[in-house]
């Protein structure tokens, strides 16, 4: 395990230009190509502002006010988190003739995905900034952490995306079965509300405490909205949690690599 963590080092320059070819592919053919990356969040913002404010509309406090950039700043993360895990599972059976060509490290593949819904992630930070500042709410000092809780995330999403991306090589419902997942830990996640939301049933409220995904998305949402410190026990759990996952995540990925080549 170790030996092959320093060929994915060596292997770094690779993994850039598969992460540079990932973005230029995405709009091979589109007329705006890269703006998109800043539209899609802006529309995306404007539409769930739309739904949740006005036809969903409900008691959620002054708190989370303006609703629609409170929410943004958990469903940017939470897009990151879950566009790269459904990609992810299918991308060693999408690079198999990559797979087969020897010396490549296979995990490049389901990084690739990761690294590249980041770059989508950072690409929305514009506008999420912009909304702040328009809404006035400005930045504080304690937005310089963003980039330590961006860090937990990328390590918590690499491990999990290595662990199904070489499940999904001999079981090809995992795609299915993870968009299903999914579904249910975006709503049991705090984006759509608040963690401090009096309504949570305190068994919930439980649920919520063992996700990892809350104190993630709790965290951009102390640094960018509230302009607070964040929780740092929990953040802290949840960093030594990633790593976890990340070592477990690769040392699954690697017990299995053998096999990639003779099932994709």
């Amino acid at each position: 395990m170790k030996e092959n963590l320093l060929r994915l080092w060596r292997a770094r320059a690779l993994l850039a230009s598969l992460v540079s070819r990932d973005l230029k592919a995405r709009y091979r053919g589109s007329v705006l190509g890269f703006l998109w990356s800043f539209l899609n969040p802006l529309l995306l913002l404007m539409v769930y502002t739309f739904v949740f404010k006005y036809v969903l509309a409900g008691s959620r406090g002054a708190l989370v006010e303006p609703y629609g950039v409170f929410m943004f700043c958990g469903l940017l993360p939470w897009l990151w988190f879950s566009s790269a895990l459904v990609e992810a599972t299918n991308s060693l059976i999408v690079g198999g003739n990559l797979i087969k060509k020897i010396p490549f490290p296979a995990e490049v593949l389901p990084l690739v995905s990761v690294l590249s819904h980041g770059v989508h992630f950072l690409l929305g930070l514009p506008i999420l900034i912009a909304f702040l500042l328009l809404f006035q709410h400005p930045l504080t000092g304690y937005a310089l952490l963003f980039p330590l809780v961006g860090l937990v995330q990328l390590i918590w999403t690499a491990g999990l995306a290595l662990l199904v991306a070489a499940l999904a090589v001999h079981f090809r419902d995992v795609r299915d079965l993870l968009a299903n997942v999914l579904t249910l830990w975006f709503f049991s996640t705090p984006i759509i509300y608040p963690y401090s939301f009096e309504q949570l049933p305190p068994k919930f409220r439980l649920f919520l405490d063992l996700n990892p995904m809350t104190h993630l998305v709790m965290g951009f949402q102390s640094t960018l909205f509230y302009g607070e410190l964040p929780h740092w026990k929990r953040l802290g759990v949840t960093g030594v949690l990633a790593l976890l996952v990340f070592a477990g995540g690769y040392f699954f990925f690697d017990r299995l690599r053998d096999s990639f080549a003779e099932e994709v």
